[in-house]
């Protein structure tokens, strides 16, 4: 059972319930020796508040989108089966336009939080050497007839550390909250892409490709980003595709989208950082060269030439927004980079009602719906709210702010 969403949180609450009962209920029947009685009523009292304090806990963990298993929870589950050094294009120097297509199998994400049409893959990196879960959300005109031979853009939308791949979806309302908008046009129809970030047992991948360790930017820019192209009516260009995250997300779409405008036209950085030792349990913050290079101020003021990209970073004082300044007082066009001051703290609370105009934001720096340039994958069967398919996939000058 997952850490997260009703199930387990109802659970947590009926047997924290039964702990309290149980000794109102028996306090007195207990029989034997005095230490036996003792014992048995000191062992139900320690039980009704270990239960309190589980139900806190999965409370907080639910909010905030910390821990899906666990294996998250106790660092004890990698998600790295191998971390081969893929040189500086992160394809290990052979491209991957050439890699046939793989059947992937997508169900239904049930889980009532997540809202209607989520579905989810279990994608093995075969260029990465990663693996986990991705979920995958539909626009509504996805399925609409006049829309078949069309690409659509894409988001990929990433968590914080620790966090899951659901939170999105969960706590900022994403598909919720855009699907009426995409509806009335004022939104673009995004296909919407979530896919695990906690990669290594109880360490943050800042979204770095580490020899040895992890690939996690493959992870995220090449095996995840294939695996829509191949599977969905997707842009296979990176005008269409764009990266959102919050906190060390935020980060790690900084980064990606500076990093990579060949694969990203656009990010979103909801209360980021610029250096990585920000975030104490990063694997890049501890070797100096290391931590320099994937810096997003470091890389966009030594890129050989400005990166073709925009960004939107928000964040407030000490907690993003200087960092966000900083981006914009180094940007040369034709990097683009809008910072916006917020307020409340590091929390879903404050980022969530920012979606709507973000995305209003992202429509306007990515292409839109457009004909398709590469062959189809095979046809879904409907929207996978219902049931579950199986579809194809593979394992400064022109600087603008707003404050």
């Amino acid at each position: 059972m997952s850490l997260t969403g009703t199930p387990f949180f109802a659970t947590a609450i009926m047997v924290a319930a039964l702990a309290v009962l149980v000794p109102l209920l028996g306090w007195h029947r207990v029989k034997g020796s005095a230490l036996v009685r003792g014992a048995v009523r000191l062992l139900m009292v320690v039980t009704a508040q270990a239960s309190a304090v589980l139900v806190v806990f999965v409370a907080v963990n639910d909010a905030n989108g910390l821990y899906d298993t666990w294996g998250d929870l106790l660092g004890t589950d990698s998600h790295v089966v191998a971390a081969p050094d893929l040189g500086a294009d992160g394809t290990g120097g052979h491209g991957v336009a050439g890699r046939p297509r793989v059947r992937q199998s997508f169900t239904a994400a049930d889980e009532s939080d997540l809202g209607a049409g989520v579905r989810v893959t279990q994608l093995t990196g075969r260029v990465s050497g990663a693996e986990g879960e991705v979920y995958v959300w539909l626009p509504p005109q996805y399925d609409d007839p006049a829309f078949r031979d069309k690409d659509f853009p894409v988001a990929e939308l990433l968590p914080g550390y620790p966090g899951s791949a659901r939170d999105w979806f969960t706590n900022l309302d994403v598909a919720r909250q855009l699907a009426p908008l995409m509806n009335k046009g004022e939104v673009k129809p995004f296909i919407l892409v979530a896919p695990r970030t906690s990669l290594l047992p109880g360490r943050d991948t800042g979204c770095a490709n580490v020899p040895g360790v992890v690939n996690a930017d493959t992870w995220l820019s090449v095996d995840v980003r294939k695996m829509v192209t191949d599977n969905f009516r997707a842009d296979t260009e990176a005008d269409g595709w764009a990266v959102a995250g919050i906190s060390a997300g935020a980060h790690c779409s900084a980064k990606l989208a500076i990093e990579h405008p060949d694969r990203y036209r656009a990010g979103i950085a909801l209360s980021g950082y610029n250096d990585p030792a920000a975030e104490p349990g990063s694997v890049t913050a501890g070797d100096p060269a290391l931590r320099r290079r994937t810096d997003p101020l470091w890389m966009l003021t030594h890129a050989k030439r400005p990166p073709r990209t925009s960004l939107f970073l928000t964040g407030q004082s000490g907690d993003g927004y200087e960092d966000g300044l900083a981006l914009r007082a180094a940007a040369k066009p034709p990097t683009r980079i809008w910072v916006r001051e917020t307020a409340g703290g590091h929390l879903n609370s404050v980022w969530r009602p920012l979606v709507p105009d973000l995305f209003r934001w992202l429509s306007g720096q990515v292409s839109g719906v457009k004909s398709a340039q590469h062959p189809r994958p095979a046809p879904l069967t409907g929207r996978m709210g219902a049931h579950a398919a199986v579809v194809r996939a593979a394992a400064g000058g022109g600087v603008r702010g707003e404050k």
